[in-house]
């Protein structure tokens, strides 16, 4: 595996880390360890802006769907200073129910910025 690999798949793990911990101070380490500090998040549903506001709407979504855990989709792939990767989620140890894919723009290893297209969303969730 080259570096640049490597180093998409280690971000896209502690992206997807930081969206399944239902801590919420261990959310914030984890927060700070992979995001930069001005970092921005948007997907159809919801945006954020800065540690604070992507740790409160990770937090929204473990009240939405309880239970639920995000896993990493097929080989994150990086080009540059962004990355791609998908992801899955559903209830722990049941089929998935919603899949989406993210696209990440990189400030020195850390997210900076991540657009998120929901690829499959069953009706009412």
């Amino acid at each position: 595996m080259n570096t640049a690999a490597h180093d998409a798949a280690a971000i896209a793990e502690r992206y997807i880390a930081a969206w399944n911990e239902t801590d919420a101070a261990r959310r914030t380490e984890l927060i700070a360890a992979a995001w930069t500090a001005d970092a921005h998040y948007v997907d159809p549903l919801a945006q954020a802006s800065g540690r604070e506001q992507i740790g409160a709407l990770i937090g929204a979504v473990h009240q939405r769907y309880p239970g639920f855990r995000f896993n990493l989709f097929g080989k994150p792939e990086a080009h540059g200073d962004n990355l791609r990767f998908s992801w899955t989620l559903g209830p722990s140890g049941a089929e998935d129910l919603i899949q989406g894919t993210d696209f990440a723009r990189l400030d020195a290893g850390k997210l900076q910025s991540v657009t998120g297209f929901l690829d499959k969303v069953p009706v009412g969730a």
